[in-house]
C-alpha cells in the first residue's frame, strides 16, 4: 500500500505535529546536494576536458596585398598554397548583421555551442526522420574550418563542438568572426570574404548593395553548387533566401529586399587587381612574410602611365616595350612606376622588369658632364667648341646624321646633343671623374668585364638602369645634390655628397629647358626631320622630362632597329598625359647666387 504523508491509514488527515522528524528532511537535503555534486563534477570533467583541447594554428596565413599611396590595393598575390585568400580590412555592416542573422543569430550570446539550436535541430531530426537544418554555430564552422574537417560525420561535430568551446575561452567574438571572414570558402581557390568580393564584384567589400552582400553570406554553405559562374539559378535562390531572411528581422526593408531580388549575379569571375604589377611583385619579393606594403604610388597617374605606355608600344608593334618612371624630386617619392608595355609574355617580354634592366644610356649621360666641366670652371654655356672630324686614339665618333657644325656654344651642342664637343669635354674632365660624378647621383655605370671606364661612357657606352637615370636627373632637378628616389613612403634618402654645385646644376638645367621636344610621329604616319638620337644604338631609346616638381624617364627596347622609336613620344605629348598644369619643356628656375 503506498502512503501518503498527508493521510492516515482510514484516509483522514493527520494531526499537524509541533516539529517535524529531522531525518524527514535529510533525504531531499542529500539528494539535491548528490544533484549538485554530480552536476559540479561533470561540469569540472567538461572544463577540464576543453582546457586540454589542443588548439590548431589560428595565424591564418593571407596573402601579401600592395597598395598605392591613398590606400587602394594595386596587386595581390596568394598564399603559398594558391589559394586567394586576403585580410578582410574593413567590411559592411550589413554583411555583418545578415550572416549572424542567417548563420547565427545567438552568436553574441552562446559559449560556442547554441543549446536552443541544438534542441532544435534534434526535434526536427525526429519529426522529419532526416536532419533538416543544421546547429553549427558561426565559432564551430571556424573550428572546422581551421582544421579542413569534415561536415557531416558525428565525431567531427563532436571534435568542432570541442574546439568551438575552447576558441570561446582564447579568443573575443571579434576575432573568432575575423577568421571566418578569412577562411570562409567560395569554390576553387577563392577563401574570405575579400577576396570574393574582388572576384565576383571587382570591388572591396567595405560597401556592399543588399544583393552583393546576401550572395557572399550565401556561397559559403554550398560554395562548389552555388557559383554564380557554373550554377547562377541555385546562387540566385540561395541569395534571395537570405534577402528574405533579412527582410523578416528588420536588416532591410521589404521594398529593398524584392528590388535586390531581381538583381541578377554575377555570371564571370573578374580578375583581382593588377596595378603597376611588376613594382609589385619587386617589393612583395624584397619584404618576404609582409602582409601590407604601402607605396608612394598615385593610382591616377599609374593608370594614365600605363595607358600611355601601352598605347605609344602598339603603335610601333607588337616587339616593342617601353618603361616608365615617374617620381617627385623635392622628396624622391616614385610617384608611377611602368616595367613593361605589357604584363603578359610574349613578344614584348613583358615579364621582364625594364626599369631595372641594364641598358645603354645613350646620350642621356651627357648634361651631366656639361654640368662637371661647367662645375670646373673649364667651361661656360657660351664657351665656343669645335665639332668637327676628331680622333681619340684610334676612335672617331660621328654625329647621328654623320654632319659637323663646325664652331658653337656649349649651349649649342647639348641642345643639339652634339657627340665630338662632349667627348671632348670628358677628355679634359676624365672618364674616372665622370663615374664617380654619376655614381654620387645615383648612377652606377656597368662596364664590360669590370674595365676601367673610358671616353665612350658618354656616348652610352655603359650600362645603367632607367631608376639609376630618373636618380641622376632628379640631383640635376635638386641642383647637383642627389636622393635616392624610392616607391616606399619614408624610403627616400637624399644623398651626402652632391655631384657639382648648384650653380653648374642651374646651367645645365637652363640650357635643356630651352630644349625643343623632338617631332613626334603623326597620327598619319608621317615623321618630320630625323632628330638625334638618344642611344648610340637604335634598339634603346630614352625620353628625360624635366619639371618643376616632377622627374619622369622613359626607356625603349626593340627587339629590331627602329630609328623612329625616339620620336614616338614627344616630350610634350608625355607631359600633357598626366597634367595641365605640368610644365613642359620650358621649365623655368631661380638662378642660384654664387
Amino acid at each position: 500500500m503506498i502512503r501518503f504523508p498527508f493521510s492516515n491509514r482510514q484516509g483522514r488527515p493527520r494531526k499537524a505535529h509541533a516539529a517535524r522528524d529531522p531525518r524527514a528532511l535529510s533525504l531531499p537535503v542529500f539528494a539535491l546536494a548528490g544533484v549538485l555534486a554530480l552536476g559540479a563534477g561533470l561540469r569540472d570533467r567538461l572544463d577540464d576536458w576543453v582546457a586540454r583541447t589542443q588548439l590548431p594554428l589560428l595565424e591564418v596565413p593571407v596573402g601579401t596585398e600592395v597598395l598605392a599611396r591613398d590606400g587602394a590595393l594595386l596587386r595581390a598575390f596568394q598564399v603559398a598554397d594558391g589559394r586567394w585568400r586576403l585580410a578582410p580590412g574593413p567590411v559592411d555592416p550589413l554583411l555583418i548583421a545578415m550572416l549572424t542573422t542567417w548563420e547565427d543569430r545567438r552568436f553574441a550570446e552562446h559559449n560556442g555551442v547554441d543549446p536552443v539550436a541544438l534542441l532544435r535541430a534534434a526535434r526536427q531530426s525526429l519529426r522529419h526522420g532526416r536532419v533538416v537544418s543544421g546547429a553549427s554555430t558561426l565559432t564551430m564552422q571556424v573550428a572546422r574550418l581551421l582544421e579542413e574537417g569534415p561536415t557531416g560525420e558525428w565525431q567531427g561535430k563532436i571534435r568542432q563542438m570541442r574546439l568551438a568551446l575552447a576558441l570561446e575561452r582564447n579568443l573575443s567574438k571579434d576575432e573568432i568572426l575575423d577568421l571566418y571572414l578569412r577562411l570562409a570558402p567560395y569554390g576553387a581557390n577563392v577563401e574570405g570574404v575579400r577576396a570574393a568580393s574582388l572576384l565576383w564584384f571587382g570591388k572591396e567589400a567595405h560597401r556592399l548593395t543588399p544583393a552583393e552582400a546576401a550572395l557572399l553570406v550565401a556561397l559559403p554553405q554550398s560554395p562548389e553548387r552555388r557559383r554564380p559562374d557554373r550554377h547562377p539559378q541555385a546562387a540566385k535562390t540561395a541569395r534571395d533566401r537570405v534577402l528574405a531572411r533579412a527582410a523578416e528581422a528588420g536588416l532591410i526593408s521589404e521594398a529593398d529586399a524584392r528590388a535586390a531580388m531581381a538583381e541578377p549575379v554575377p555570371t564571370r569571375r573578374r580578375a583581382f587587381p593588377a596595378v603597376a604589377p611588376l613594382l609589385a611583385d619587386r617589393l612583395a619579393r624584397s619584404h618576404p612574410g609582409a602582409t601590407r606594403i604601402g607605396t608612394t604610388i598615385d593610382l591616377r597617374l599609374q593608370r594614365r602611365a600605363e595607358s600611355l605606355i601601352e598605347r605609344a608600344s602598339k603603335a610601333q608593334g607588337h616587339r616593342v616595350s617601353a618603361a616608365l618612371v615617374l617620381a617627385d624630386h623635392r622628396n624622391g617619392e616614385i610617384l608611377a612606376e611602368v616595367g613593361a608595355a605589357e604584363w603578359a609574355a610574349g613578344p614584348s617580354s613583358g615579364f621582364i622588369d625594364m626599369t631595372q634592366a641594364v641598358r645603354s644610356p645613350g646620350s642621356t649621360l651627357k648634361p651631366f658632364v656639361y654640368g662637371l666641366a661647367f662645375d670646373d670652371g673649364i667651361a661656360h654655356p657660351e664657351t665656343l667648341i669645335e665639332d668637327r672630324p676628331t680622333a681619340f686614339g684610334h676612335w672617331q665618333p660621328q654625329n647621328f646624321d654623320n654632319k659637323f657644325r663646325g664652331t658653337v656654344s656649349m649651349r649649342q651642342a647639348l641642345i643639339w646633343s652634339l657627340n665630338i664637343p662632349v667627348v671632348k669635354l670628358a677628355e679634359v674632365t676624365g672618364p674616372t671623374r665622370i663615374a664617380q660624378t654619376l655614381a654620387r647621383g645615383g648612377i652606377n655605370l656597368r662596364l664590360s668585364g669590370g674595365a676601367a671606364p673610358g671616353l665612350a661612357v658618354t656616348l652610352g657606352g655603359a650600362g645603367v638602369t632607367l631608376e639609376e637615370l630618373a636618380n641622376g636627373y632628379a640631383a640635376l632637378a635638386r641642383g647637383g645634390t642627389g636622393i635616392t628616389l624610392s616607391p616606399l613612403p619614408g624610403g627616400a634618402e637624399p644623398r651626402e655628397t652632391a655631384m657639382f654645385g648648384p650653380v653648374a646644376a642651374w646651367q645645365v638645367g637652363h640650357i635643356m629647358a630651352q630644349a625643343l621636344p623632338r617631332p613626334a610621329v603623326l597620327r598619319d604616319g608621317s615623321r618630320g626631320k630625323p632628330a638625334p638620337p638618344t642611344a648610340t644604338a637604335t634598339r634603346s631609346r630614352w625620353v628625360i622630362t624635366a619639371a618643376m616638381s616632377w622627374r619622369s624617364g622613359w626607356g625603349g627596347r626593340t627587339a629590331r632597329p627602329s630609328p623612329a622609336l625616339s620620336g614616338a613620344i614627344s616630350q610634350r605629348r608625355f607631359c600633357s598625359m598626366f597634367s595641365t598644369s605640368c610644365p613642359i619643356s620650358r621649365c623655368r628656375r631661380r638662378r642660384p647666387k654664387r
